[in-house]
């Protein structure tokens, strides 16, 4: 059956506020609870992709506190720190690298209105030092207490809704889709609503099927496919 009008109104309520600009790094943040809160994190600033960089051949997972925020938050997985900047240069990010260093600056002394990627590292070790060479700025959140570094996922949370609080104040907060081109718009609008199709479409390498404005698939299916929505 088609996704239920008010469903597909709160997908869209939602997919109106997500920002293809704002992103976050994760280097070998592996630990399934702080990778569930930084998707959850993710979801909850409006962010609508984020990479992380690991050993593929070891799976990630997530537990409840992803609150199931890993369907709505699509995560690009790299073998190599290097691929993953690379990309986010070529399309215009700034990146910057948590570290403590003479050369680090206070995350607040930065604008973050533009293309802005934050690059976390590991649970205990932070970045990795090849890594922290490729970042464009060094920051870091001032402690005030006897340990002299937050949990990654609770960095990850302060970085991002700074970043959300600075464009709320500049006004370019996304509130009508404004955030995504409009291709993508419609892909994870699409995706959100029909996943079992989304993947059939994927598996033949053919376009998703045009739905309606109330969500309905305008198109005939196969029957089988059509028992799974």
């Amino acid at each position: 059956m088609p996704v239920l009008p008010r469903r597909f109104e709160r997908l869209k309520a939602v997919l109106d506020y997500r920002m293809s600009d704002l992103t976050v790094v994760l280097e070998k943040v592996e630990k399934p609870h702080n990778l569930s809160a930084i998707l959850r994190s993710c979801d909850a600033a409006g962010v609508l992709e984020a990479h992380a960089v690991s050993d593929l051949k070891q799976p990630i997972t997530f537990n409840s506190t992803a609150q199931g925020s890993q369907k709505w938050v699509d995560l690009h997985h790299h073998s190599k720190i290097d691929t993953a900047i690379t990309s986010l240069k070529k399309k215009g990010f700034s990146i910057y690298g948590t570290k403590l260093s003479e050369n680090a600056r206070d995350y607040r002394e930065y604008n973050f209105c533009g293309p802005t990627a934050f690059v976390l590292g590991t649970e205990k070790w932070g970045l990795s030092e090849h890594a922290k060479n490729l970042m464009d700025h060094s920051i870091f959140i001032p402690m005030r207490g006897m340990v002299q570094s937050l949990n990654v996922s609770v960095a990850a949370a302060t970085l991002l809704f700074e970043a959300l609080r600075q464009r709320e104040q500049a006004g370019i907060t996304p509130k009508s889709g404004e955030g995504l081109d409009p291709e993508i718009y419609d892909q994870r609008l699409f995706e959100w609503a029909y996943p079992e199709v989304a993947k059939w479409c994927q598996s033949e390498g053919r376009p998703y099927p045009q739905i309606n404005e109330l969500g309905e698939i305008i198109e005939t299916l196969p029957r089988n496919l059509k028992m799974k929505y």
